[in-house]
């Protein structure tokens, strides 16, 4: 992951992704996409649903973003692992692109891991943001 850039997380999305991996390592143990995603979670800046801007990565945003090696653009949004499909767009939070794009704002740069090497990626839009909608539960 690229750990360089500053991440921004809500309130209420820190609280809902701890409890939901509290949830999760009861049933599973402890993979590396829920270790990167509990690193990513602790190194964010934690600001109020009514105060993030709009250009950052939320839960349930829908974002647009290009894959720089081979400059195809790419629409999903970013969702809890129960409400992923990929047939829908729907990428979940603990799917090494999900984590790696969370907190993140437009023009941002990132790197993840994949099975052959790394990836990068700019995020060039976000069509959705609940918060800047006024969607501050979804």
């Amino acid at each position: 992951m690229n750990t360089k850039n500053k991440i921004c997380l809500t309130h209420y999305d820190y609280e809902r992704l701890k409890s939901m991996i509290q949830e999760y390592t009861k049933r599973n143990k402890m993979d590396a996409n829920v270790k990167d995603l509990l690193g990513e979670m602790e190194r964010a800046q934690k600001v109020d649903s009514q105060k993030i801007p709009s250009n950052f990565v939320t839960m349930n945003s829908v974002i647009e973003i290009k894959n720089l090696e081979e400059l195809e653009f790419q629409e999903f949004r970013l969702v809890f692992p129960e409400d992923a499909n990929t047939n829908e767009n729907k990428i979940s939070i603990l799917a090494p692109m999900g984590t790696a794009i969370l907190g993140y704002k437009i023009g941002d740069v990132i790197q993840w891991k994949v099975p052959g090497g790394e990836n990068q990626f700019q995020i060039t839009n976000i069509k959705y943001q609940p918060e800047a909608n006024g969607d501050f539960h979804l």
